[in-house]
């Protein structure tokens, strides 16, 4: 059987035929009509030039014609790269950067709300490519298309930015193999059937709902709700608006939920699972459960590697992230190993980096080979997440070992956002760190040296960064030093940075959002 994304959709087109498959407020699309459309979508970026192994950048929002356009730079062998809608001119301009670098961007789909920032973000970066209007590549007729295009298994299917601990982004490649092999387990370890319909309001920018809701809702036949973004207090209307059995989450997005006013109907909904990373408090997680009626898996994957841990059927190790995820068809394809910093294996419980090896595993970062070469060693993928494991096969989550931040469901890098700060014309440096906000989440501080003279605020500096970066990199906590706290060798410590005395942290946290999730 090939794993493909488009042999993946046209075997479910010839399952389930006219069943509905995409779901949303505005309209329900059957497998063969979505089908139809992704065909027409390849169709048309053959036409402007777009062949195997050329790259695509999308600026998907959480709608169908945007999802639909990602499946058919894929069925045609390109390589889809969705870039997050709300991100600054700048980060676009870097990313795309980073994308006409390697002489294969063709083209970059986006909307009539982003146009102009795309195209200046686009700049003169070399040949420019085709801008593309989501509504024009969806658009009908929809005439059948006998021609096939090629596409292997090991291609890859689609990149997805991360952040990197020098501000670049890293650019996860990601094969076809890997994601159909995703659509396939998740049903089974989730225990759907094609009788389901799973929720999801997570970004196509993320893996979750490329790899896990989409590939999975085709692999097993299930609907596919996508919400246009989170709400916390529509949520539950829009499960029972549209018979949601299932829906995949982030830790955030359930504290959300949990502290909206409780209600006696809270529990009166179709939903009957839902998936989350990572693992709350026994006691949290038991409350929630009671309170909304489901049943709460939790797990552990990555771009690098959709194939981690996850709450096997039938096990309930709370606080964990379970045991090794394995395919329903193909038996054992996963391993893994805990090991100290000179790569040996730590006695069962002691903590250590976890290691996983498996055909889902990325090939590598876009255009990056140090940074290929220190993810990968020897067929392992260090994760950069510290763990431990226990004699039962499940492994609990320590710490990360990686200097990045987790932030709304969103991993961002320190040094990026301390780069923002430090283009304003009054800051001499700056150091940017997490502090806890609980669900093994953080927020974003901001540690800052004024230069001499200089009388900037901290909401000043919160309004300069805002215009670099998108909002979910902007600190919400800012504190003025005189100086750093560094080692001998002038390196600066980071956990000898003082605590706020009475009134010297700021915190400019907005009003809290639920319009999408991650903020």
């Amino acid at each position: 059987m090939l794993r493909t994304i488009p042999a993946l959709l046209a075997r479910a087109a010839d399952a389930y035929g006219d069943r509905p498959w995409l779901v949303t407020d505005d309209g329900t699309w059957s497998f063969v009509a979505a089908a139809d459309v992704v065909g027409a979508v390849g169709r048309r970026l053959r036409n402007l030039g777009v062949g195997r192994g050329d790259i695509v950048a999308l600026t998907p929002r959480n709608e169908p014609d945007h999802l639909l356009a990602i499946l058919g730079v894929t069925a045609i062998g390109g390589i889809a790269v969705p870039l997050n809608p709300r991100s600054a001119e700048t980060e676009l301009h870097g990313l795309l950067g980073q994308l006409a670098a390697g002489g294969r961007l063709r083209a970059v789909v986006t909307d009539a709300g982003l146009r102009d920032s795309v195209s200046r973000a686009l700049g003169e970066q070399g040949p420019p490519p085709w801008l593309v209007h989501v509504d024009e590549l969806v658009a009908g007729p929809y005439p059948p298309d006998a021609s096939a295009v090629p596409v292997g298994e090991d291609d890859v299917a689609v990149m997805i930015p991360t952040s990197g601990t020098t501000g670049r982004s890293k650019l996860v490649m990601q094969t076809h193999r890997a994601h159909v092999m995703s659509g396939e387990g998740f049903p089974a370890w989730m225990e759907l059937g094609d009788d389901e319909r799973l929720m999801t309001a997570l970004p196509l920018f993320h893996t979750n709902a490329l790899a896990y809701s989409t590939m999975g809702s085709l692999a097993c036949g299930a609907g596919l709700i996508l919400l246009p973004r989170f709400s916390a207090s529509g949520f539950l209307d829009a499960a029972r608006r549209h018979g949601a059995t299932s829906f995949n989450a982030v830790g955030a997005m359930l504290e959300m939920l949990d502290e909206q006013p409780e209600n006696a109907g809270d529990a009166e909904t179709p939903l009957r699972t839902a998936y989350t990373a990572p693992s709350p408090p026994a006691e949290w997680h038991r409350a929630f459960e009671r309170r909304f009626g489901l049943r709460l898996v939790c797990g552990y994957g990555m771009s690098e590697s959709v194939y981690g841990l996850i709450w096997l059927p039938g096990t309930r190790p709370f606080g964990t992230l379970g045991g090794l995820r394995q395919h329903p068809e193909l038996g054992v394809v996963n391993e893994a190993r805990v090991v100290d910093d000179d790569g040996a294996d730590v006695p069962v419980g002691s903590p250590g980096e976890l290691l996983l090896r498996n055909p889902t595993v990325t090939p590598g970062y876009y255009r990056m080979p140090e940074e290929t070469a220190a993810a990968l060693r020897d067929g392992w993928l260090h994760t950069g997440d510290l763990v431990t494991a226990s004699t039962d096969g499940t492994y609990t989550f320590v710490a990360r070992k990686k200097d990045v931040i987790r932030r709304r469901g969103e991993n961002l890098a320190p040094a990026e956002v301390a780069d923002a700060v430090r283009t304003h014309p009054d800051v001499a440096d700056c150091v940017v760190v997490g502090v806890p906000a609980g669900l093994s989440e953080e927020e974003i501080k901001a540690y800052v040296v004024l230069a001499p003279g200089a009388r900037a605020t901290a909401a000043e500096l919160r309004d300069s960064v805002a215009g670099l970066l998108a909002a979910y990199k902007v600190p919400r906590f800012w504190q003025f030093v005189e100086e750093f706290p560094r080692t001998p060798t002038g390196r600066i410590m980071l956990r000898a940075l003082p605590e706020p005395a009475d009134g010297e942290e700021h915190d400019l946290a907005p009003p809290r959002r639920v319009s999408g999730a991650p903020a």
